[in-house]
């Protein structure tokens, strides 16, 4: 089972070029169901497993608490595995044919209003090199919608002055292009001139945003960062890591940018990922209209 399982990951990070934590959770996921087999079906063959025992698998799951999202995501490896499997020839038939995962119910992401935003932008002190790294930083991710993980990941060399556009690296290394506007390359400007020097101490890392140790800032550096200063803006509301991502994508379709092109800025590779944020304004376009009209 576990060579079986190898392959497939090798499979999955060669040919299909998918990112560390996705494999990651694909080979979990399969694990846990070899897990299943050998408690509930000891007698059954990872090779020889029938449909019946993935639906009892799916019931059981449902049965012991576990989510539908869980369930769906565990089918979901499943498919993609014996998919994998039944290509290579390793099982004459494919048991998750025609099985349908648990619907998901959809929540809409967490979005701030601009005026929200424009607080947490002057929240950072530009006088002080954190404080100026931290306004460019916060610049630059509600101008171009780009993940957390992907902004911290950025180098130098991946912010075109010229034409105004960074080069980043999303899900499964996959490159794309993002432009982003005047007032985050002011911003940025001001950042390499004034604090990155001196936040520098060898000055032989690429990283674009350095933490005070003159090293890459992570994920975890960046989250901290943005709770102070939703804090210190005085936001109630929950912020997640993505907000200021939701935020970008839903102002530019209230505004009426082309879905097309906000599906390529964030990288999506389904538009069907995107159109989420047009229920977000269809969602607010309703409150206006409950609010303001006098018979709504």
């Amino acid at each position: 089972m576990e060579a079986l399982i190898e392959q497939f990951r090798s499979f999955l990070a060669n040919e299909r070029g998918l990112a560390y934590n996705t494999l990651e959770s694909y080979t979990r996921d399969i694990r846990q169901f070899c897990k299943y087999l050998n408690g509930w079906h000891a007698g059954e063959s990872l090779l020889a497993v029938r449909r019946g025992t993935i639906v009892a698998y799916m019931i059981f799951m449902e049965r012991s608490g576990k989510s539908v999202a869980t369930v769906a995501r565990r089918l979901s490896a499943l498919r993609c595995f014996y998919q994998w499997m039944h290509r290579e020839g390793l099982v004459s038939e494919d048991p998750t044919v025609d099985l349908e995962a648990p619907r998901l119910q959809k929540k809409l992401p967490r979005v701030m209003s601009v005026a929200e935003v424009e607080r947490l932008l002057e929240q950072p002190d530009p006088s002080t090199p954190i404080g100026l790294r931290d306004r460019a930083m916060l610049e630059l991710l509600y101008a171009t919608g780009v993940r957390v993980s992907e902004i911290v990941y950025l180098d130098t060399q991946d912010v075109n002055w010229e034409l105004s556009y960074i080069r980043c690296r999303g899900k499964g290394g996959k490159e794309r292009v993002v432009p982003f506007g005047s007032v985050a390359q002011l911003w940025l400007e001001r950042y390499l001139r004034h604090a990155r020097p001196r936040l520098a101490r060898s000055g032989h890392d690429p990283a674009l945003f350095l933490n005070h140790q003159g090293k890459r800032l992570t994920r975890q550096g960046f989250w901290k960062i943005v709770k102070k200063y939703a804090r210190q803006a005085g936001i109630s509301r929950a912020i997640a890591p993505h907000s200021l991502r939701h935020s970008f994508a839903t102002h530019l379709l209230e505004n009426g940018a082309d879905l097309r092109a906000v599906q390529e800025m964030l990288g999506h590779a389904d538009i069907s990922t995107t159109q989420i944020y047009t229920h977000i304004t269809r969602t607010r376009l309703r409150e206006v209209y409950a609010r303001a009209h006098p018979r709504a």
